[in-house]
């Protein structure tokens, strides 16, 4: 029989597990804190557990985790983890702040989006993570900054694939990450980043309250749906109606994302057009010189003149506009260059 790995289940599910051994449902916490907080990797460990629990348990279940086959570090002390998966290897980036972490995880191996500025989609999907496989990610991580586990303050969706085309296993890591006996991190320090899937945006409206991240990139359909062909099925129009219906927690901001590609999408025009677009919203657009990467094609980063005009244009008309300083590009590790085939 193929046993349970733990880390698959939603803390709902391994409650339903410890009661069908005959337990009190109070042990699934007891077994999600030595899981993800005190990252125990053999269900021996979990001393607290009777002898025959962990006996029944050991037959029906088992713990996996992820150990690093490479750590690449950026001269900007960015840190890339490569993971050996069956089908590939995926990548995780941790990024340093003023005093903190932020943390990339991947969702898929690949990417069947194909987005034109993105190095995942360029093999298109192989496979969907597990949920084990996501929150792994932040754990195999934990292990590397050993007993500086406060210093990582924000897990960010934004690796490789599209969190929402893996909408369940997303969704239940999303579940063990904010679980007080889980990872423990607050919904505000937790962001999603997605390309617009508009069925599984409206069901992660109505089941998680954490940040919301659009991948826009353009202010008209026929530019979005050149850069990005999911823009054909799920069209600008039918998106922006979605993200005005999203049940947005008070305070909280929709973050649009754009790429600003040479000669494509970055003119003070598009400036325009995109402000007009999203007058309305309560958002911040967070602007990204494109990452050139080896799947590039022709696409080409604007000049720093043109990206400030860009930014100044939208702050003058009310906006909120940060320029995102790219982080660990000489590893290949930027927005848009993960690509799962380092090393």
């Amino acid at each position: 029989m193929e046993k349970i790995d733990l880390k698959n289940l939603s803390p709902d599910e391994l409650k339903e597990l410890v009661i069908k051994l005959g337990q009190e449902p109070y042990r699934a916490g007891q077994i999600m804190t030595w899981l993800y907080q005190k990252g125990v990797k053999e269900i021996e460990g979990m001393t607290n557990l009777s002898l025959d629990f962990r006996e029944k348990l050991k037959q029906v279940a088992e713990i996996s985790f992820f150990t690093p086959r490479e750590i690449l570090v950026s001269k900007d002390g960015t840190r890339k983890y490569l993971f050996p998966l069956p089908g590939g290897v995926i990548e995780s980036v941790l990024i340093p702040e003023e005093g903190y972490f932020t943390l990339c995880v991947s969702t898929q191996l690949g990417c069947r989006l194909k987005c034109r500025f993105c190095y995942t989609g360029k093999k298109g999907l192989l496979r969907n993570l597990t949920t084990a496989e996501i929150v792994n990610q932040i754990g195999g991580v934990l292990i590397d900054l050993g007993g500086r586990r406060r210093e990582l303050k924000n897990i960010v969706f934004m690796g490789m694939g599209e969190p929402l085309d893996n909408y369940q296993n997303t969704r239940k890591a999303l579940e063990i990450i904010l679980h007080s006996q889980g990872f423990n991190f607050s919904h505000r320090r937790v962001t999603l980043s997605t390309a617009g899937l508009i069925p599984e945006l409206k069901l992660l409206g109505k089941q998680s309250p954490i940040n919301l991240a659009v991948s826009l990139n353009a202010a008209d359909q026929n530019t979005r749906s050149f850069l990005m062909p999911i823009s054909r099925k799920y069209p600008l129009p039918d998106l922006l109606k979605a993200l005005k219906e999203y049940p947005l927690p008070h305070r909280k901001r929709i973050t649009f994302e754009y790429i600003l590609i040479a000669g494509v999408n970055d003119s003070v025009e598009d400036a325009g057009k995109l402000a007009e677009l999203l007058r309305g919203f309560r958002c911040k657009i967070n602007l990204i010189p494109f990452n050139e990467h080896p799947g590039a094609d022709y696409l080409k980063r604007p000049q720093p003149e043109t990206v400030t005009v860009f930014r100044d244009s939208l702050v003058s008309k009310g906006y909120t506009a940060i320029v995102r300083e790219s982080r660990g590009s000489d590893i290949l590790a930027a927005c848009g260059q993960l690509g799962g085939d380092n090393g």
